[in-house]
């Protein structure tokens, strides 16, 4: 028996003797029989040499077939008492936190001002590539994805499947969005996807390398309403403002960030992003809320299908004998 072998309800062992009490205290069943009463009854039996029996009688049953039975209720009760495997136990993260990405697509970000691996390299392909390291990472927390430039919309919902969102993030292009952009309806956005969710603990990231060009809502009104929500916002701020191919609007993004309890970083290469990513890491650390879970192996199965067997067996065989006595007996 290997050591990891147990019961999940040892006491039903107890059941064994159910049997054996029933047999001891309860009256046995008795079988009625016609019987003809007529005169001079017992001198006929005198005469004929035969003699009464009872108009009830026990019904005798052989020993192989109480045994099978009682095996049956054997097997019965070590189904009941759940057999199973258990395994080590193991620790399982639980979700603790929602973290939304807001990425801008606009079409600045198509400059080809950054360079990896000596290779230049446009804002957009620098971000993607260091972003994904960042987003498997993030293992405890469900992470989604917004797009943003004239327009805002939603690449992937909340999940706990990251390397869905690293995909997702992959398959992003400049341009899918609009030429604009629109940094208050992203964070109205986000906003709206954190209302579908039942997480309370809300993280923004927002990427954006331009100024807000956008006229339905001003960046520090969403902010406000992501302050009235409980919403964390970091924004980092892609590119170098003393650049001429730059029009970073470092004060709003600023403005965002200390309203709503988060921090602006200004990545002007991907070297820098990188540092940003891992100054991230120590803001917002990963959350590991652990339950215990042990894995388990249910075998209540055998011993169940075994009684089954044997319980149909028991009763095809009565009835071949019953069937037998009945062709002799004609």
């Amino acid at each position: 028996m290997p050591d990891n072998f147990h019961f999940a309800y040892p006491y039903m062992a107890v059941l064994a003797i159910l049997p054996f009490l029933v047999y001891w205290l309860l009256p046995s069943i008795k079988n009625r029989s016609t019987a003809l009463i007529y005169p001079y009854f017992k001198s006929s039996a005198n005469v004929s040499k035969q003699k009464p029996k009872r108009a009830s009688y026990v019904k005798k049953r052989s020993w192989v077939a109480s045994f099978l039975m009682y095996v049956i209720w054997l097997l019965l009760i070590v189904a009941m008492a759940s057999p199973e495997l258990v395994g080590k136990p193991e620790k399982k993260i639980k979700t603790s936190r929602n973290f939304l990405i807001l990425a801008d697509l606009s079409f600045s970000m198509a400059n080809t001002d950054w360079f990896i691996d000596q290779k230049r390299v446009t804002r957009w392909a620098a971000v993607k590539n260091i972003m994904q390291d960042f987003i498997v990472k993030r293992e405890s927390d469900k992470m989604g994805l917004i797009f943003f430039a004239s327009n805002a919309y939603i690449q992937t919902p909340f999940t706990t499947d990251l390397e869905t969102v690293k995909t997702m993030l992959d398959e992003a292009d400049v341009g899918m969005a609009g030429q604009m952009t629109n940094i208050g309806k992203a964070i109205v956005k986000g906003m709206d996807m954190f209302e579908r969710d039942t997480i309370s603990n809300k993280v923004m990231l927002l990427l954006t390398d331009g100024v807000d060009s956008g006229m339905d809502i001003l960046p520090l009104d969403a902010a406000n309403m992501a302050k009235k929500d409980s919403t964390i916002i970091y924004t980092i701020g892609i590119g170098d403002p003393g650049s001429s191919s730059s029009d970073l609007d470092e004060r709003t993004l600023t403005e965002i960030s200390e309203l709503t309890q988060g921090k602006y970083f200004r990545a002007k290469d991907a070297a820098e992003l990188e540092k940003i990513y891992a100054e991230l890491d120590k803001l917002e650390p990963i959350e590991y809320e652990e339950e215990s879970f042990t894995p388990k192996t249910l075998l209540y199965y055998y011993p169940l299908g075994i009684a089954l067997i044997l319980g149909f067996a028991l009763v095809f065989i009565n009835n071949l004998i019953v069937i037998f006595k009945r062709l002799t007996a004609s």
